[in-house]
């Protein structure tokens, strides 16, 4: 039981890194701007939104599961 929770655990770390590293970043600078309506038209911003809609759940899930595997050690 206690290896099952530390496998998914390593799972959602995994997904929590991958899914912060792929995300773009707050200040593209100047060029950002210009290419805004670009990113917007061809779909950018819902990849950005969904990617950090998965990064909420893995580090919540991530939480729960250390929480409760410190309660079963």
């Amino acid at each position: 039981m206690y290896l099952a929770l530390q496998v998914v655990q390593l799972i959602c770390a995994l997904g929590v890194i991958a899914t912060v590293l792929l995300q773009s970043g707050r200040s593209a600078g100047l060029s950002g701007s210009i290419s805004g309506g670009a990113e917007t038209f061809l779909g950018k911003r819902g990849l950005d939104d969904q990617l950090a809609k998965a990064s909420a759940v893995f580090s919540l899930l991530f939480m729960v599961l250390t929480f409760s595997m410190t309660l079963l050690k």
